[in-house]
């Protein structure tokens, strides 16, 4: 597992403080409690975060970030296994994409203005590329003194929350990405349900939405690179939080199936569920090895990364959404209820699987890489 990968002491210590501050200050009742907030977290719990190291490992040390090791996304994908362990509150994922994309591709004076604050947790910043299947696709035009934005994105994690949005548009020059004040004029941002109890998501509409010519964030090799790089990242976190999620409802469910007797003898003395068992374990320690892969292959620059990000994605989020709705049954009628823990998991895999990409989309994805499609 990717946790399992640290191999130095500064590693060590850094997950075993997120876990023993995840454990504090983001128990699973802390979580049911941030259910009925607006936000789905506390701002100064987000600072604490930061503190630790949350939201700079994408961002090199001479802008005021720093990984553990120098691969700063196999540390973060290490960060969001501990966080889907905990179902963890806090807009890790877009607050990541968006410090890293202007790390690599932003401008001195945009590194100097936000990194300081995402890296410190002052400011929350929301990726908008998502967009609904009806119309509405965002498109950017220029103007004398910078573009015009129109359309809408959705679902936006923490679109509601975020002080920035990195938004990424269709120009008459192909894919650019734009920060946004997420309080323009021309920004209407509509808070979404979620099926995450603390994952907060939003509609947000441009309607003629202006912004400055220094807006735009462009890398050498244009937008379109920088986008798939950043689809990349996430299907790796994903993958990760999920890997995360599941090991602690199948470690939970092994533990009842123990504890519990049926007819004189414990649930997994019983043949079936042993193979059941067996099974699960299998996809399991995959979904580790493929999620920890992933992560080393996006750090070190591979040409079959964006192959092996996708995999993971459609493999993971396949097999491992099994591998909990599984043990919801296992627990039988108690496994059903909301007093019980198990649902808070399978909410949060479940919200990772049906965004930026499903299962089904990712295999698709593959196929065009392998085709040269893509």
């Amino acid at each position: 597992m990717i946790v399992d990968a640290v191999v130095t002491e500064d590693q060590e210590l850094f997950c075993a403080t997120t876990r023993k501050f995840l454990g504090r200050e983001g128990p699973l009742a802390t979580v049911r409690a941030l259910a009925r907030s607006d936000a789905g977290f506390d701002r100064d719990y987000w600072r604490q975060g930061a503190a630790l190291g949350w939201t700079s490992l994408l961002v090199p040390a001479a802008l005021g970030g720093g990984a553990m090791t120098g691969a700063g996304i196999t540390d973060l994908a290490a960060l969001a296994e501990i966080f889907g362990a905990h179902v963890a509150p806090g807009p890790l994922l877009p607050v990541n994409v968006v410090a890293g994309a202007i790390a690599r591709s932003g401008t001195a004076e945009q590194q100097a203005h936000l990194l300081p604050g995402l890296c410190g947790g002052d400011t929350v910043a929301a990726w908008a590329h998502l967009e609904p299947t009806a119309p509405g696709a965002v498109t950017v035009s220029r103007v004398a003194d910078g573009f015009v934005l129109h359309g809408t994105k959705e679902p936006v994690e923490a679109g509601a929350q975020a002080d920035v949005l990195l938004v990424s548009a269709r120009s008459d020059d192909g894919p650019v990405q734009l920060l946004v004040d997420a309080r323009a004029e021309g920004v209407a941002v509509t808070p979404l349900q979620s099926v995450d109890l603390v994952r907060r998501y939003a509609r947000v509409e441009f309607d003629a939405a202006r912004v400055p010519a220094s807006a735009l964030v462009a890398s050498p090799t244009g937008g379109g690179s920088d986008i798939d790089w950043q689809l990349q990242l996430v299907a790796v976190l994903q993958s990760a939080e999920i890997v995360g999620a599941a090991q602690v409802v199948f470690d939970l469910t092994l533990a009842w199936a123990f504890d519990r007797y049926t007819f004189g003898r414990p649930l997994a003395s019983y043949q079936v569920i042993k193979h059941r068992f067996a099974d699960m374990k299998l996809w399991l320690e995959a979904g580790h090895a493929i999620a920890a892969a992933a992560a080393s292959e996006l750090d070190e620059q591979v040409p079959s990364a964006p192959e092996t990000a996708s995999i993971a994605k459609a493999y993971v989020a396949d097999h491992l959404t099994d591998l909990v709705q599984e043990c919801v049954q296992l627990h039988g009628g108690i496994g059903l209820t909301y007093e019980h823990d198990l649902h808070l998991f399978l909410r949060r895999v479940v919200a990772d699987r049906q965004t930026f990409g499903t299962p089904a989309d990712h295999r698709m994805r593959v196929a065009d890489l392998l085709t040269g499609a893509a």
